[in-house]
């Protein structure tokens, strides 16, 4: 059974009820990314599953021209029609493959990505196989999506991925290897004074002193926040 639900003011986006569903990391995910530097012209999106971070930064970037790649075919079913249910397809191109196999070729302004939060032998397996491939490391983890992204990042690019809050080490050495600088890192806090759950970081290839930032979206009394307030102001609610 399918949903369709509102993704932004103007975009709705198909998911299946008992599937993969778009959520808060993908959200926050897009806000960094749109305020992580100028307009980008084109823009990569990295396992791009439905399509919520590729058509979040579509609707953001109107004249953008945007790149997505998923490999799980299941998703990748969703994720065209998702682009054509939004009258996208002028500009926004899809592939069905494996972000690891370099199919994508070019230079891009702008390359997001959200993978997978757990390794293989750390997490159970999801029942549903859509779920499964989106939350566990079956083809690779955040230094894959470093490693890719590295690959066809333009000069002046901008690289924003999300990843369990966790993984900060892992983000760092690959981000080492491939030879960027994280410039920013934007904590999620779910529900406070739980630690972060999630975080989003920013790379770059030239050096800048690293920001800080925490987004908290409910309080310790369970009262969504003003940060979650300003997350649906960006996607025009």
């Amino acid at each position: 059974m399918l949903t369709e639900d509102r993704l932004t003011r103007d975009f709705t986006i198909f998911q299946r009820a008992k599937g993969h569903r778009f959520s808060s990391d993908d959200m926050v995910t897009a806000y960094v990314a749109v305020h992580a530097g100028t307009a980008p012209a084109t823009i990569l999106d990295l396992g791009c599953g439905i399509g919520s971070v590729l058509l979040h930064l579509a609707w953001s970037f109107p004249s953008a021209r945007l790149v997505g790649i998923e490999a799980q075919a299941m998703s990748f079913e969703l994720l065209q029609q998702n682009v054509a249910r939004n009258h996208v397809s002028d500009r926004v191109t899809v592939h069905h493959g494996d972000l690891r196999d370099g199919v994508v070729p070019g230079a891009f302004d702008l390359v997001t990505g959200t993978p997978p939060y757990f390794p293989p032998d750390t997490a159970v397996d999801a029942m549903d196989e859509q779920r499964a491939f989106a939350r566990i490391e079956y083809r690779g983890g955040i230094e894959a999506y470093v490693e890719a992204g590295a690959r066809v990042l333009a000069p002046s690019g901008t690289l924003v991925l999300c990843g369990d809050a966790r993984t900060e080490d892992r983000l760092a050495a690959a981000a080492q290897d491939a030879r960027l600088h994280v410039v920013a890192r934007t904590s999620i806090v779910a529900h406070a004074p739980k630690p972060p759950l999630f975080a989003v970081w920013t790379l770059r290839w030239d050096f800048a002193p690293r920001a800080e930032s925490v987004l908290t979206l409910r309080d310790a009394e369970g009262r969504t926040t003003p940060d979650a307030a300003m997350l649906r102001a960006f996607s025009g609610f």
